[in-house]
């Protein structure tokens, strides 16, 4: 059965195709009929098919949003320009980085998955280019708190073991000043 990468791999090259027809071709055709059409051809591959579903409503939940981070965050680069590969992998990896349940896929698994899909699909640059937008969006939200930092755990439970255990250690502390 497939992992979770081949399903990200369908949902980016369903999201490819719906990019390139709605920008090059002028079309709007819907995102999900071409999801659903490309999960047919391998669904015998697929073990967890709501895993697709889930990662592509989020990503349409959140386009507009998605869009504006990396409008901020990559501004050298108009959104317009970025090429359809690489646009579309930061989209996946925003939405599943910013809006994805952190318990089913943490940060730098989110991360470390658009890197590969870029290093699969994309140009030679495309997958320094994904890490350097997704580690700037992850990096400020460790500073706006809305994620702990991978080792911040590890060093709050080695803080928690240095700390005293007891109040009467901590008066014995007290009364030794």
């Amino acid at each position: 059965m497939a992992t979770r990468h081949f399903c990200r791999s369908v949902l980016f090259q369903s999201l490819y195709e719906w990019d390139f027809y709605r920008t090059k071709e002028n079309k709007n055709i819907d995102l999900m009929t071409i999801i659903e059409r490309n999960m047919q051809d391998a669904i015998s591959l697929i073990d967890e098919p709501d895993f697709i579903y889930r990662l592509a409503k989020n990503l349409i939940d959140h386009f507009e949003e998605i869009d504006a981070m990396i409008r901020k965050t990559a501004p050298a680069w108009p959104l317009e320009q970025i090429n359809l590969t690489d646009r579309n992998i930061l989209r996946m990896g925003i939405a599943e980085l910013v809006f994805g349940p952190k318990k089913e896929v943490p940060p730098k698994v989110a991360i470390n998955e658009a890197i590969e899909l870029a290093k699969t699909f994309g140009g030679e640059a495309s997958s320094k280019f994904i890490n350097g937008v997704l580690g700037t969006i992850y990096r400020q939200m460790i500073e706006e708190g809305l994620i702990q930092p991978d080792n911040q755990k590890e060093h709050k439970e080695k803080d928690e073991q240095a700390a005293p255990q007891s109040s009467e250690q901590n008066q014995t502390t007290e009364n030794q000043k």
